[in-house]
């Protein structure tokens, strides 16, 4: 199928890069967000560097793998299921010749380099196998990764049954949600707070009653006091320490390293530039960008 059939489909059940943030393993996406993305209250994400390099990098990852195990394998261009997860598909890298196995093919940057160097991985890449091998029955499944001008790096995953009843349990409670178009509950991380500002982005409103929210106004108020006494008791020992630094970039005292280095942060002036440049138009080049801001106050 074309990439929009594609991406139309792959709404309508979870996939396998969706089963790290359903059960809290990915930093990047929270089951808020994969919600969201499977009711159809998220844009298509906007195609990225490494996501290109991703899918290009792709052949060259297995023909690396099949050059370091001597294995072969093939594509299989199309979104498998299974009945008995009418929950979840399965779009495979790669199908491994004469064996009841896959193979899933990751392009990384170097900075995950430490992820791999003691024989680990990351855990999303577990989640996702693990993932396949239930929709497809698979024995087990092979991952090769290419860290960029670092290395190239193979694993191998067996079945585990109870690895996989365990995360199609809790794929199956989080495809509830999406039934019933009910989210799951809020968890407090950046992904789900960026996720409610691009869903409710427009505002404007009118105002409604949050019944039973009252305590729940407090507690954020008390919190916002409780970080600016724990803000300016940071600053504080901050400014001791740079006192007894001085002139000097950094200080030990005992296990700990302190450092005050000089940088420098060039920037553009808005004000500089239209004073110099009074004819340029600066609407073209500026980039416009808008938010909701959100704050609570106690009436007195």
């Amino acid at each position: 199928m074309d990439r929009a059939k594609w991406l139309e489909e792959r709404r309508k059940s979870i996939g396998g890069s969706d089963a790290a943030a359903i059960i809290g393993l990915n930093p990047y996406v929270t089951p808020y967000m994969v919600w969201a993305d499977k009711t159809g209250r998220l844009p298509e994400r906007e195609d990225n560097e490494a996501m290109r390099q991703g899918r290009d990098l792709e052949d060259y990852v297995a023909s690396r793998w099949m050059e370091k195990t001597g294995k072969k394998c093939r594509r299989r261009a199309k979104m498998l299921y299974n009945s008995a997860y009418s929950f979840a598909h399965a779009n495979i890298d790669r199908w491994v010749t004469g064996e009841n196995a896959g193979l899933e093919c990751k392009t990384t940057s170097v900075m995950n380099l430490k992820k791999f160097k003691n024989g680990e991985y990351p855990e999303s890449y577990y989640a996702q196998c693990v993932h396949y091998m239930a929709v497809t029955g698979a024995d087990r499944w092979y991952l090769g990764v290419l860290v960029l001008n670092q290395g190239f790096y193979e694993f191998v995953i067996e079945r585990d049954q109870a690895e996989i009843d365990a995360l199609m349990s809790a794929e199956g409670e989080f495809w509830v949600y999406v039934e019933n178009d009910t989210p799951p509950p809020i968890d407090g991380l950046k992904p789900t707070t960026d996720t409610l500002n691009t869903i409710y982005a427009n505002g404007g409103g009118d105002a409604v009653e949050l019944f039973g929210r009252e305590s729940m106004a407090r507690t954020y108020l008390d919190i916002s006091e409780q970080i600016k006494t724990l803000r300016r008791e940071q600053a504080k020992i901050a400014q001791t320490l740079k006192a007894d630094l001085q002139n000097a970039e950094t200080g030990i005292c005992g296990a700990y390293t302190v450092q005050w280095k000089k940088s420098v942060r060039a920037s553009v002036s808005k004000k500089l530039l239209r004073k110099r440049y009074p004819k340029i138009n600066l609407n073209k080049i500026m980039k416009a960008t808008t938010c909701r801001r959100f704050s609570i106050k106690e009436d007195v």
